[in-house]
């Protein structure tokens, strides 16, 4: 009641008890609805209550929020030209290594004004013995801070571009159960933010991860992973991986079985199967999947769309849908014979099928070219090359008229040693001397 007459007398003015209120004080005191209680002839207000939140991003916000907000600059800030330094030079905080509660006399304050207990213990006021290594260690703590430390990676650790994560090698998916992949490895293609506009949360960002995981013998795997934080999502995306695995067909352990044409969306990928020793020459996503499959030499050549996970999954439809030379020989009933260069283009039977056609069962409009029916008949669209440029300056018609009398020499030459084991002409039987290195009789 106390309290409530110390706001009246400081609202109203000086008032006495029991004495009559003017018209105007009392016009003012209507204007607050049910403020006036009558008690004992004495008027009585009761205050305002105005209820506020005790709370503000002070503490709503974690340490690092806060200080990132203070030392760091905002992306319309950044894309105006400011802060371009602040990458190189990282803010100290000077919150790090304190202690609550410890300063440079190491005295011990138990709740400040409240006691503390500790179990069944009362926790007192007690100094500790001084440590004089104290504000060495936090300068040392401070001086480490301020410093810009790029990450170091070797070469062989190393991405597509420098310390990047797209390319890099992130162990095996995690084991489920008592089931492990020894000899997995899991390789990062793509890690970018993605945003999700919510009705209630405005718009939300993510991590989205694409990644690829094989044991390089043909088991391998693809998946996608989002979450809020990058390391998150990677897990995500390289333990989903691990559980959406196919076996591919390898040929010899180097190469695919055949050439082959494979889309997805507006990606198209045209594969061709290349000897052992060729290399991986295509897209580096391309080149990174076959590394974890096990695949060591290919040549792919994309057309339209270079959509990262489109190329992938398209790579993958190529690889599942592809078949074996027994498969191929059963589906066409022809025999499937290799010409290699290495076998100086030698024929050799690969696969035969149970009951092979004549010549007579085949139709005369059916695909006999062997590229052509692995593409589902495509073929393959090239460029013609246009001749070399001397070939249009004047000397090289020249050049053509004085060889005109020796060309096609050493093939010729070649043809006859491979034929006739020497070279000779054929009127060799008729007349003896047209053979090469002939020497007449002498006369004795």
């Amino acid at each position: 009641m106390a309290v409530y007459m110390l706001r009246l007398s400081k609202v109203i003015g000086e008032s006495v008890w029991g004495q009559q209120l003017t018209k105007d004080v009392l016009n003012s005191s209507q204007r607050i609805s049910n403020k006036v209680i009558a008690c004992n002839n004495v008027p009585v207000y009761t205050p305002i209550t105005i209820s506020h939140r005790n709370t503000s991003f002070f503490n709503k916000l974690s340490a690092e929020a806060l200080w990132k907000g203070v030392t760091s600059v905002s992306n319309a800030g950044r894309k105006r030209g400011r802060g371009k330094g602040v990458g190189k030079k990282m803010a100290k905080n000077l919150n790090r290594g304190q202690v609550i509660g410890v300063g440079r006399d190491n005295i011990i304050w138990p709740g400040l004004t409240v006691p503390v207990l500790r179990g069944r213990e009362l926790v007192q006021q007690q100094k500790l013995p001084e440590d004089p290594e104290r504000e060495k260690k936090l300068i040392k703590l401070r001086d480490d801070m301020g410093n810009f430390r790029p990450l170091k990676l070797s070469p062989i650790e190393r991405g597509w571009s420098g310390v990047k994560m797209p390319g890099r090698s992130i162990g095996p998916p995690d084991p489920v159960g008592e089931e492990t992949f020894d000899g997995f490895d899991t390789r990062v293609l793509e890690l970018k933010s993605v945003f999700n506009m919510k009705g209630n949360l405005g718009r939300k960002r993510q991590i989205s991860a694409f990644v690829v995981t094989g044991n390089k013998n043909g088991s391998a795997g693809i998946a996608l992973g989002k979450a809020v934080e990058s390391k998150a999502a990677l897990r995500k995306a390289k333990n989903r991986a691990g559980q959406k695995m196919v076996y591919i067909e390898i040929f010899n352990n180097h190469t695919v079985y055949h050439s082959f044409f494979c889309q997805f969306g507006k990606t198209k990928i045209f594969v061709t199967k290349k000897p052992e020793g060729y290399g991986l020459v295509c897209h580096r996503a391309i080149r990174t999947a076959c590394e974890v499959i096990g695949i060591k030499d290919l040549y792919a050549k994309i057309e339209g769309s270079t959509n990262l996970q489109h190329i992938i999954k398209a790579f993958f439809i190529g690889l599942l849908q592809q078949k074996t030379h027994q498969m191929l020989a059963e589906e066409k009933k022809l025999h499937v014979v290799e010409f290699r260069k290495e076998n100086d283009y030698f024929p050799t039977v690969v696969a035969s099928p149970p009951t092979c056609r004549t010549q007579e069962e085949i139709k005369p409009n059916e695909v006999m070219d062997y590229t052509q029916y692995a593409l589902g008949d495509r073929v393959f669209l090239k460029k013609k090359k246009e001749p070399p440029f001397f070939t249009k300056l004047p000397s090289w018609e020249n050049y053509l008229k004085k060889s005109q009398y020796t060309r096609n020499r050493d093939k010729v030459k070649v043809t006859l040693l491979a034929e006739y084991g020497k070279v000779q002409s054929f009127y060799a039987e008729k007349y003896p001397e047209c053979v090469h290195g002939y020497r007449e009789p002498e006369e004795t």
